[in-house]
C-alpha cells in the first residue's frame, strides 16, 4: 500500500510542477500608456528624408478591401476555337445518319397442344392460378367461376379427380371411377387441359 501512495505522491508533485510551468509560460497581454492612433482616426503616410510619402510594400498579408468596390468586368483575353482542327486538311465532311426503321413486332403466343379427353372435359372449367411450395409439399391454386380451390398431392377435387402428382410443370390427375391417368401441363391463367 505504501508503494501506491508513493507513486500517487510523485504524480501529484509532477502535476503541480506542470501547472506552475504552464502558468509561467502563458503569454501576457501587453499594454501601452498612450495610444498612437485614436479610434476613428486615419493613419497619415510616413514621410521619408526625401520629402516624398513612402508607399507601403505589399507583402501579401494585408486585405485590400478597396478592390471589392471595383466593378467586375468580363474576361476580354485570348479567344480561340479549341475545337477547330489544327491543320486545314483535317476537316472531314460528316454525313447525316439515316434513322433506322423500327423492326416489326412479332407477337409470340404460347401454344400448348391440347387434346381434351372425355374424362378430362370437366377439368377445362378449372383455371390454374399458380402454386405454393412449402418444404416438399406443393399446393396448386385452381379457380372455377368465383371459387378458388387449393389442391395438394392426394387431394380429391371436382368429385371424381384425385391429384396423383404435382410438379413445377405438370399436374397428374387420376380419375377415380375409371382409373385413367391424365397429365395436365401447368400454365398460369390458362384452363386445365391434358397434353398428348
Amino acid at each position: 500500500m505504501s508503494r501506491q501512495r508513493l507513486i500517487l505522491f510523485v504524480l501529484m508533485i509532477l502535476l503541480g510542477v506542470a501547472v506552475l510551468w504552464s502558468y509561467s509560460a502563458m503569454p501576457r497581454p501587453k499594454t501601452v500608456s498612450v495610444l498612437t492612433f485614436k479610434s476613428g482616426q486615419q493613419a497619415k503616410p510616413v514621410v521619408a528624408d526625401t520629402g516624398k510619402p513612402v508607399r507601403d510594400v505589399d507583402d501579401g498579408t494585408r486585405l485590400k478591401i478597396g478592390l471589392l468596390d471595383k466593378e467586375s468586368t468580363g474576361f476580354k483575353g485570348y479567344r480561340r476555337n479549341i475545337f477547330k482542327p489544327v491543320f486545314n486538311d483535317e476537316t472531314v465532311a460528316v454525313k447525316p445518319i439515316m434513322p433506322l426503321k423500327p423492326l416489326p413486332r412479332v407477337q409470340q403466343t404460347l401454344t400448348v397442344p391440347v387434346i381434351i379427353k372425355p374424362a378430362a372435359a370437366p377439368l377445362a372449367n378449372f383455371t390454374f392460378l399458380g402454386f405454393l411450395k412449402k418444404g416438399s409439399v406443393k399446393t396448386i391454386f385452381l379457380a372455377k367461376e368465383n371459387d378458388i380451390i387449393l389442391v395438394k398431392k392426394g387431394d380429391k377435387f371436382a368429385g371424381r379427380y384425385e391429384a396423383a402428382d404435382i410438379s413445377d410443370q405438370a399436374l397428374t390427375v387420376k380419375v377415380t371411377d375409371s382409373g385413367e391417368t391424365i397429365v395436365i401441363p401447368l400454365v398460369e391463367n390458362l384452363p386445365l387441359a391434358s397434353s398428348r
